[in-house]
């Protein structure tokens, strides 16, 4: 038992860490940059999903935050000259925080009978985790940098018309669910789709079931 335990542990850990680098690798394939940071990748958030989902919430988590802290090294160019208040409020929201939740997608294994079900919602709620985390970053903390009313009503207005004339902390609020929605729910989108259709016809290969 001690040697299966400890094997099991080895393979998770390199498991994780091919994981993790695939989840780098892919962020650098940007179908889209927002202006003000935050981009439309090609899946960079599947393989920390899968890892999640197929190791324990423990695992994915500890693969999670692996991965933040690299996705933060790699986005220490965007906080430089913010206040220490952005800095810190932004390394937690943007980085820590948003990226180790991304190991929550196994939370609905073994509570739904099928795997590309539970993959799928497990992913989305821990995906809409990240999402927060970038609208509470924005509204909090980057809408103060920004400091120009016109331009968040123009990014309200490309988007929702209706409510391009909004002022005050209702502008901060919606232009940061806009702003992040812009390139945070079609990967999100992008990534159930694919994540499901790989666990539901990959789903013996991707999870190892025999050893379930």
């Amino acid at each position: 038992m001690t040697n299966t335990a400890s094997s099991k542990r080895i393979f998770n850990l390199v498991l994780g860490g091919v994981m993790v680098a695939m989840a780098t690798v892919l962020g650098f394939i940007k179908l889209y940059d927002a202006p003000y940071g935050g981009s439309i990748t090609v899946c960079s958030m599947l393989p920390i999903l899968f890892f999640g989902y197929r190791c324990g919430l423990k695992w994915g988590l500890g693969a999670g935050f692996v991965n933040s802290v690299l996705q933060l090294l790699l986005g220490m160019s965007a906080l430089k000259g913010v206040s220490a208040g952005v800095l810190v409020g932004s390394i937690f929201l943007d980085y820590l925080i948003a990226f180790t939740v991304l190991g929550l997608a196994g939370m609905f294994r073994g509570k739904i009978k099928n795997d590309a079900l539970a993959f799928t919602l497990g992913s989305l709620v821990a995906m809409l985790l990240r999402y927060l985390c970038s609208f509470l970053s924005g509204w909090l903390l980057w809408v103060d940098v920004v400091e120009d009313a016109g331009y968040m009503q123009e990014v309200i207005g490309a988007y929702i018309p209706a409510l391009s004339g909004l002022t005050g902390n209702t502008l901060a609020i919606v232009y940061s669910l806009v702003y992040n929605g812009v390139y945070m729910i079609p990967e999100i989108i992008l990534t159930c789709v694919v994540g499901f259709l790989l666990v539901q016809f990959a789903g013996n290969q991707i999870l190892d079931k025999k050893d379930q």
